[in-house]
């Protein structure tokens, strides 16, 4: 049986562990991994935002710059501008929290102005020091991601000895990090970064053994949707790779996540919908 927390961002309440909450993927991007440059253009990222809320999407995610395996840095300006329309748009429209998936304090900072909830940080605080202070001046909730190196190059080094210590290791140091400037537990989530500098084995044991992370006491987000390990694992196109993603979100469910990040929100929201009926029952025994 997985823990409950209440998860606070800014207004927002979220009670965690009776239901799996889905976070729906807006990449407005020209060359995220699964589907750069689908939603580049404003009115299409809208769209699409607001198809992942009536397809059941709890939490939308909004990032404008890509943390693909070999991505480049944007400037400040380019992904605000990519990002603000579609925010200031979706805001209008939506009551569920938005998280804006990004490392840069600046466009964290300016994305909360324009209502964004949640940031959720790749670096886990690491990028930038000012970031957790931006976070706490706005009250706003953080997923703190581990990742070894850069998008650009977690890759290309050489994987860990010992991949659940290192992550343990990491976020261990962001959450202390987070605690020192003032943000509180009820507002940070945690997620083992699945593919950010991680091998095929090394991704497969996360899912397995995600109870290593029972001891933080905190929320468990997790994103394998369409990733490369299920790719080697199928031998399949990231488009084909919704049947893998469905069975890694009924283990990662079964192994105590709280949020799964995923693309393919209406089949995916029936996956987490009966996986949490069939552990409700198992439960109420």
């Amino acid at each position: 049986m997985r823990p409950c927390y209440v998860f606070r961002a800014r207004e927002k309440v979220v009670e965690l562990g009776k239901k799996t909450q889905l976070m729906g993927v807006v990449n407005i991007t020209p060359d995220s991994f699964s589907d750069g440059g689908c939603f580049l253009e404003h009115s299409r990222s809208i769209e699409h935002s607001l198809s992942l809320v009536e397809a059941g999407a709890d939490i939308l995610d909004l990032g404008a710059e890509s943390s693909r395996p070999g991505a480049k840095s944007i400037t400040v300006e380019e992904e605000l501008n990519r990002l603000l329309p579609v925010l200031q748009e979706v805001r209008k429209r939506v009551s569920v929290p938005i998280s804006v998936d990004t490392s840069k304090p600046v466009v964290a900072r300016e994305a909360l102005k324009e209502g964004a909830d949640i940031v959720n940080d790749i670096t886990a605080f690491r990028g930038n020091s000012e970031m957790p202070t931006v976070v706490n001046e706005w009250g706003a909730g953080v997923v703190l991601t581990h990742m070894r190196g850069t998008p650009e190059t977690m890759q290309e080094r050489p994987f860990s000895e010992d991949i659940l210590k290192d992550i343990q290791t990491d976020l261990q140091a962001a959450v202390s990090k987070a605690l020192r400037h003032g943000i509180g537990r009820e507002r940070i989530v945690i997620d083992p970064g699945i593919g950010f500098g991680k091998s095929l084995e090394d991704n497969c044991r996360i899912v397995n053994r995600l109870s290593f992370l029972k001891s933080f006491q905190l929320p468990i987000l997790v994103g394998t949707s369409r990733k490369q390990f299920l790719g080697q694992i199928l031998d399949k196109s990231v488009t084909e790779r919704m049947w893998g993603t469905a069975a890694s979100v009924v283990v990662s469910i079964l192994r105590g996540v709280h949020i799964i990040r995923v693309h393919d929100m209406a089949e995916m929201n029936q996956v987490a919908l009966v996986t949490d009926a069939i552990i409700a029952e198992s439960v109420s025994r």
